[in-house]
């Protein structure tokens, strides 16, 4: 767990490009090493592996709460044609 990957390793790893991974880097979401005197970051698995759950426990709750909302709100209660005209309303409303 603690070995150590390139940015373009982790980046592969979450599935996101590597610019995407190093704004994350510059925003401290994301723990790493840069060496004396080098330029290359590095960053530990466990730690990649750690914001990898973090962030499917953020989408978990987020998609609990869409969900509980929708039920609250009736939508589950909607047929598919109600959604289909909600969304030609809304299309020609812009």
């Amino acid at each position: 767990m603690d070995q150590q990957l390139t940015t373009q390793q982790a980046a592969d790893l979450l599935g996101i490009s590597r610019p995407t991974l190093i704004k994350l880097l510059d925003k401290h979401e994301i723990p790493y090493e840069q060496p004396s005197g080098g330029r290359h970051r590095r960053l530990r698995l466990s730690d990649v592996l750690e914001y990898r759950e973090r962030r499917r426990g953020e989408r978990r709750s987020r998609l609990a709460e869409m969900t509980r909302q929708a039920a609250e709100d009736g939508l589950y209660e909607r047929s598919a044609e109600d959604y289909r005209e909600a969304l030609r309303r809304a299309r020609h409303a812009r």
